[in-house]
């Protein structure tokens, strides 16, 4: 029997009163970093990033980690700790003093999955939320089988860089509890109504089988 694709959260890290609306009423979730600095309005659903995938903005861990320290965890999904983009290894070790601490502060701790993590090498059990990092070619296939372990073990899914229906239909399909993307930040007005139908198509959609990329 067909059973319903789960609904994806999208977080987006572009706070605009165009959809304000949409957080208020939960359609849609809040990205945040110490780079934005969005005020969290009691209610809405969000997620705090550390902001390493930019390094230009990046404020540092210290910094990052006083960012945190001063926010309400309440409605955040995870907050993620600090990663080296596209290495699994160097991110086992950066990651590795921050989990038990973003713990301490009350938050669901985010470990980013990178290139070269395999079920056997990650440390599954300091964090909470698996959040799928990496290379297009990591993300897209090379991930799947730490996403299904990750479900095994009855843990948050969380999936970063997704900008377009396509990707969003495939991890939409595979169950993953949230994504986030700039898609919004990029003609609104276009992709705002692009981005509902893909929410509300796979809230109602049976889920498919075998994945896509």
């Amino acid at each position: 029997m067909a059973h319903l694709a789960a609904q994806v959260m999208y977080l987006t890290g572009n706070k605009n009163k165009a959809w304000l609306h949409l957080l208020d009423g939960g359609v849609l979730g809040l990205l945040n970093t110490p780079a934005n600095g969005y005020i969290i309005k009691d209610g809405w659903t969000w997620a705090a990033d550390n902001g390493c995938f930019n390094e230009r903005t990046y404020v540092g861990d210290e910094a990052w980690f006083q960012w945190l320290s001063k926010q309400d965890p309440a409605g955040c999904l995870f907050a993620t700790a600090p990663d080296v983009v596209g290495d699994h290894h160097a991110t086992v070790e950066r990651s590795a003093p921050w989990l038990p601490k973003i713990r301490a502060l009350g938050f669901p701790a985010a470990f980013v999955l990178q290139d070269g993590a395999t079920i056997e090498n990650v440390p599954w059990l300091a964090f909470d939320v698996a959040f799928i990092g990496g290379s297009d070619e990591f993300k897209l296939g090379g991930a799947d089988d730490l996403i299904a372990e990750a479900q095994r073990r009855d843990m948050r899914v969380h999936v970063g860089r997704v900008n377009s229906g396509r990707r969003f239909e495939r991890f939409a399909v595979m169950g993953v509890d949230s994504a986030d993307g700039t898609f919004l930040g990029f003609g609104p007005d276009t992709n705002l109504p692009k981005l509902l139908s893909w929410i509300e198509r796979h809230a109602t959609q049976p889920a498919l089988e075998g994945v896509m990329r």
